[in-house]
């Protein structure tokens, strides 16, 4: 089956928006390590590329680099080794991998002064992914790593690879996927090994279609796991590609969120309105008025709280990782209860964090009912 040569054009702004995305989140990711005091850190990029596109926009593996010397001054003094893994099958753009590489090491001396000082370490691979995934993970499985998955296809959505990840509580996932290539080729051999039900998948809007992908790849999930699985729905054109972000620890969980609602504040899972929340700004005369994804949330937050559901922060919080929200819209709700005094709890925030509910600053409030 042929497929998109990436790097034999420009980036386009889908391509860019999965780059920054990446990007955005390996700048929380690497500090959040590097200040653990963890001694190793690993970074994956399976399919890395030449490192630039024809007009010389920076690819994964740059950004990778880039944030790593953002973070030099850190990683002296923490002494956390920095491991690189940038793998590149075709041979022509692995050569150009290196290359560009170099070059931006040697540009940047703080990182050339690390790889002396053996707290940088890049290894340059040239393998096809389903050969060299089973011989890294030992090292994952042993270390905090992040992974980052960029292709063409789905095939490595399949179980042989999904759920040896979840077994592995201290590992961070990004995986782009094409829905639209998924419609048009689903049925072929190639992508037999998903288990997917590609006819649910065709019945949905096609906008809607990487939502129902990730809704069949959790059920593929232990009843047990700790593994959560969101979505960044990325729009070009009329077709849709996908983020699917992966990770066990509600910390990493919650570093996603907010770089994902950053650069989508009406709904942080596409780059787009993806449920037309702009038009229930409006009152309908017939229907009344629609309640936008924030709106709806913060409404069942509130019968939640109200039900006995919900009783603490931290019950809260897990809420709101659970429905891909960010701390702020419950902060919302919780503090607007106190305030008509529908509940009371004894401190004067609501607390809602990760540090506060799990971190080292944790500490449960919690919500006591006064009427409904």
């Amino acid at each position: 089956m042929a497929t998109i040569d990436l790097h034999s054009k420009e980036f386009d702004e889908a391509t860019i928006t999965k780059l920054e995305l990446f990007e955005d989140y390996a700048k929380e990711w690497i500090p959040t390590f590097v200040m653990s005091n963890c001694t190793n850190l690993w970074i994956f990029d399976y399919f890395a590329g030449p490192g630039y596109d024809k007009n010389n926009v920076e690819g994964s593996p740059i950004r990778i680099l880039r944030q790593v010397a953002a973070q030099i001054g850190n990683i002296f003094r923490k002494q956390t080794r920095i491991n690189v893994c940038f793998n590149e099958y075709d041979e022509e753009k692995f050569n150009l991998l290196q290359q560009h590489c170099n070059q931006f090491i040697d540009s940047h001396p703080e990182l050339r002064r690390a790889i002396n000082s053996n707290l940088l370490n890049i290894a340059y691979r040239n393998c096809d992914f389903a050969t060299l995934f089973p011989k890294t993970l030992h090292v994952i499985r042993r270390n905090p790593s992040l992974l980052y998955l960029d292709q063409n296809g789905l095939k490595f959505l399949a179980d042989t690879y999904l759920l040896e990840l979840e077994k592995i509580p201290t590992t961070d996932f990004i995986y782009y996927a094409s829905s639209s290539y998924l419609l048009r080729f689903g049925n072929t051999p190639e992508f037999k090994s998903l288990a997917l039900d590609i006819s649910k998948l065709k019945k949905q809007p096609a906008k809607y279609v990487h939502r129902e992908l990730l809704y069949q790849l959790k059920n593929k999930l232990p009843k047990e796991t700790n593994l959560s699985l969101y979505p960044f729905t990325i729009k070009k054109g009329s077709n849709y590609y996908g983020i699917v972000f992966g990770a066990s620890h509600p910390r990493a969980v919650d570093k996603f969120l907010k770089t994902s609602w950053k650069r989508n504040e009406t709904n942080g899972a596409a780059n787009f309105d993806i449920d037309d929340d702009g038009s229930k700004l409006q009152l309908d005369i017939f229907r009344g008025k629609s309640l936008t994804k924030i709106e709806q949330f913060q409404q069942n937050l509130r019968n939640k709280i109200l039900s006995g559901e919900i009783t603490n922060n931290r019950d809260a919080f897990d809420y709101v990782l659970s429905q891909g929200h960010i701390s702020n819209h419950a902060t919302e709700v919780v503090r607007e209860l106190k305030r008509t005094r529908i509940i009371t709890y004894d401190k004067k925030q609501p607390y809602i964090s990760y540090e506060q509910t799990y971190g080292h600053n944790k500490q449960i409030v919690k919500y006591t009912i006064i009427r409904k």
